[in-house]
């Protein structure tokens, strides 16, 4: 009986002394966790358990300066900047406190095996003043890695004509998008951003499919494609792609514009090679002889070098096909070298004759009184003149009120026209020389009548001399009708 009472009150003591041990354990667990996480606690995932609030900021702090924020560039090419490079630092704003303060330390009984787990807004800082010397250190921003973008261009074919070259993208980022978006990322904890995806790189300031562009290449084809003939009867002035390409000049974006000035030189050269007004000409006569003509006269063609080259230019922006005339000054009536054509007045002195042609056929000779040479009324000689009127039943008051059948006037008051108070006996041989008229060529009236039917104004009259001198005595006075 004895022996059971002793052995009954050892196993009190012992159970007294596990309880005071157990006690003493918990005591001190309930006093540890009140500054201590429980075993295996993570704050937004960083492990923290049985460390105070000062050893779990520093284990964040660490997490935090092994921050790494990873670039996508372009080309596949990936760099990192690191916290460390930022000076990142946890900010302490008193949540791992709370954090603490929320445990219950009488249950860390509980949670031995198993932890709690916080997530709590991670206050962090960083030095933004080294944010561009960090930008500095990144391979995309070395300069030699900075390809700037290329606008899309009009370029010129092998075949002539024009397309549009694609822009390229290059590598150049805006550096203060960029800069702006790395900040972004860093306080928003971001682990990766896309450069690419963030429209952070420069960008062509002309695309492919831009309209004006587009407009452009358009215009360019249709100039390159005009075909424009100067048509001068034996000799042709030819406005192709060819010559239109050497008017194109490219601006610095490879737009392509007509350069008047070249045009204008194409024109000039094209007026110095065709213009005849008042040039020497190579004269066929009735003989079959040919003479030179002197410079002078006032029948020929003149280009009017400005208007025609600002026709052609509008006509090139058209793209227009087929023959065009240009814009003249003075008229003639042939367009061949030989501007004098087939229908012409041809007059001798020396014999004193006239002949008129119609479409290279003689269809008239006839004697005539031409200015009287010996009081220096002679008819101007040496040169091709343009009829300049035409006029039937004429009055020369000038000439004591004259009247003439028909007036044909081609240099100052000296003209064709018919002479009823001559005898026929007076036309031809000498009589120019004493009694000729004050300048104007007297023709038999049946005859003048014909010239008259035949020749409009602006049809050539041919005066010489002689054949062997086509330029004779000039008048001293001017002309008179009569």
């Amino acid at each position: 009986m004895k022996r059971t009472s002793k052995n009954l009150v050892g196993m009190m003591i012992l159970l007294i002394l596990l309880i005071l041990i157990l006690s003493g354990v918990y005591a001190f667990g309930v006093r540890h966790f009140r500054t201590h996480f429980f075993p295996n606690s993570r704050i937004n995932g960083v492990q923290v358990g049985d460390m105070t609030v000062d050893d779990a900021r520093y284990a964040i702090q660490s997490r935090i300066r092994d921050y790494t924020l990873t670039l996508k560039e372009r080309g596949g090419i990936t760099e990192t900047i690191g916290g460390d490079q930022i000076y990142m630092q946890y900010a302490d704003d008193g949540e791992i406190q709370d954090c603490l303060d929320s445990q219950n330390s009488y249950m860390w009984i509980f949670h031995l095996a198993r932890g709690k787990s916080f997530n709590v807004k991670a206050g962090y800082v960083y030095d933004k003043t080294v944010i561009d010397s960090v930008l500095d250190t990144l391979q995309c921003f070395r300069s030699e890695n900075e390809i700037p973008p290329t606008s899309a261009r009009i370029i010129e074919t092998d075949t002539g004509e024009f397309r549009i070259q694609e822009s390229v993208e290059g590598t150049m980022l805006d550096r203060q998008k960029t800069r702006l978006a790395i900040m972004q990322a860093i306080e928003n904890a971001e682990t990766s951003m896309d450069l690419d995806a963030l429209d952070l790189y420069e960008k062509a300031s002309v695309t492919a499919n831009d309209e004006e562009l587009l407009d452009r290449v358009e215009d360019a084809n249709r100039m390159v494609n005009t075909n424009i003939v100067y048509d001068f009867v034996d000799r042709q002035y030819i406005v192709d792609g060819t010559v239109v390409r050497e008017f194109m000049r490219a601006d610095e974006e490879g737009n392509y514009k007509l350069n008047r000035e070249k045009i204008l030189e194409w024109v000039k050269q094209m007026a110095y090679d065709t213009d005849t007004f008042g040039m020497s000409h190579e004269f066929r006569t009735h003989s079959g002889r040919v003479i030179t003509l002197a410079a002078g006269g006032d029948y020929g063609w003149v280009i009017n070098q400005e208007e025609t080259a600002n026709d052609l230019y509008h006509a090139i922006q058209d793209g227009e096909q087929g023959n065009k005339d240009p814009i003249y000054v003075f008229r003639a009536i042939d367009r061949s070298s030989n501007d004098i054509g087939g229908t012409y007045v041809e007059i001798c002195i020396e014999k004193q004759t006239m002949w008129c042609y119609q479409n290279g056929r003689e269809v008239l000779e006839t004697k005539v009184v031409t200015g009287k040479h010996s009081t220096q009324n002679d008819t101007p000689s040496g040169c091709v003149w343009a009829i300049d009127g035409k006029e039937a039943n004429a009055l020369f008051p000038e000439a004591g009120g004259v009247r003439v059948a028909y007036w044909l006037p081609f240099v100052d008051s000296c003209g064709i026209h018919d002479a009823d108070w001559r005898s026929a006996g007076e036309y031809g041989g000498t009589t120019w020389l004493h009694n000729g008229s004050h300048g104007c060529i007297n023709t038999p009236k049946e005859a003048a009548g014909q010239i008259f039917s035949i020749m409009d104004v602006g049809y050539p009259v041919v005066v010489y001399y002689s054949e062997d001198q086509p330029v004779g005595t000039q008048p001293a006075t001017p002309a008179v009708p009569g």
